[in-house]
């Protein structure tokens, strides 16, 4: 193998990551204007991006009916601009790694803190510890509501896949939970226990018990994630929950349980419509990467 100064004086072009991280994101939204609103860019800027890209690598979308596909070449592509996103994101936190100082605000819905947020904020703070990280937790919807009025820097926000205007970070199963060996889902009216009555679940769930003809009532509203998995362990109700966040005391109930079926949901990051500060930027690759760790249930979302 010839010496890494060879080697970069042999690879004497390098590619440009927005070009790759504008890709990324048509890939994943299979439209520019939602891509664009993904980056904070125009519909036009994203096109020019993508069409610089394609002179270096070829065509990377076709056109069906206004959405767009991957080519065999895109398909090619896009793994590795994924691989090259994660290690450029990597270094730049290794970079920047105890150079910020500020305050990030984030908002989140309880039933990320302890599954996801946790371990992803722990290793933000180890390398950023001069920052100081404040949480709103709040159901998705008063998330945007606070993210308009600018009292928070950056949510997670959980909603139906495709129906966003946000990153999507991470695609999971909505599931019914109950009681370990419990039968309140046997029971009718069905009992359902929900955090919140703005919980972004909710319409979806009720949609669903309506159009099967499901008689159901709530048991517990208003109250925090322990208090409703406290009323689910009891057995008095069933719940809603993302696939990887039900605690191992309560069991995801299977298909032949009667109950609907429930849509996949998306785990969307938002900035605020300021400039981002850099400890801001920072902790957005760690998101990233962090969510990145968990497998998607649904590889293309933008397609649903």
């Amino acid at each position: 193998m010839p010496p890494i100064s060879i080697h970069n004086a042999r690879m004497a072009r390098n590619l440009d990551i927005t070009l790759l991280r504008t890709f990324v994101a048509v890939a994943d939204q299979r439209n520019m204007t939602a891509a664009g609103r993904m980056l904070h860019l125009t519909q036009g800027a994203v096109s020019q991006q993508i069409a610089r890209l394609e002179e270096l690598a070829g065509t990377l979308f076709s056109r069906d009916r206004g959405h767009l596909h991957l080519t065999a070449t895109g398909e090619r592509l896009l793994g590795s601009a994924r691989r090259l996103l994660v290690v450029h994101d990597e270094l730049w936190m290794e970079m920047r790694a105890g150079m910020e100082e500020g305050a990030v605000r984030v908002g989140v819905p309880q039933d990320l803190v302890g599954t996801h947020l946790g371990p992803i904020l722990k290793g933000y703070s180890a390398a950023h510890p001069e920052v100081a990280v404040s949480l709103l937790c709040a159901a998705s919807p008063e998330l945007l509501r606070a993210l308009e009025r600018g009292e928070i820097d950056l949510a997670l926000v959980e909603e139906t896949v495709g129906s966003t205007q946000g990153e999507c970070v991470a695609v999971d199963r909505l599931v019914w939970a109950g009681a370990k060996g419990g039968v309140a889902y046997r029971k009718r009216p069905l009992p359902v226990s929900m955090v919140a009555q703005t919980c972004a679940f909710r319409p979806i769930v009720l949609n669903a018990l309506r159009e099967c003809g499901m008689v159901w009532r709530t048991t517990f509203e208003n109250g925090s994630v322990d208090a409703t998995t406290a009323t689910v362990q009891s057995d008095l109700a069933v719940t809603i929950l993302l696939a990887s966040t039900v605690p191992p005391s309560l069991d995801i109930l299977p298909l032949d349980a009667g109950l609907p079926e429930l849509p996949c949901f998306a785990i969307n990051l938002y900035l605020s419509r300021g400039h981002s500060s850099p400890a801001t930027t920072d902790l957005v690759c760690h998101l990233r990467e962090g969510f990145a760790r968990y497998p998607r249930t649904v590889q293309s979302f933008a397609a649903f």
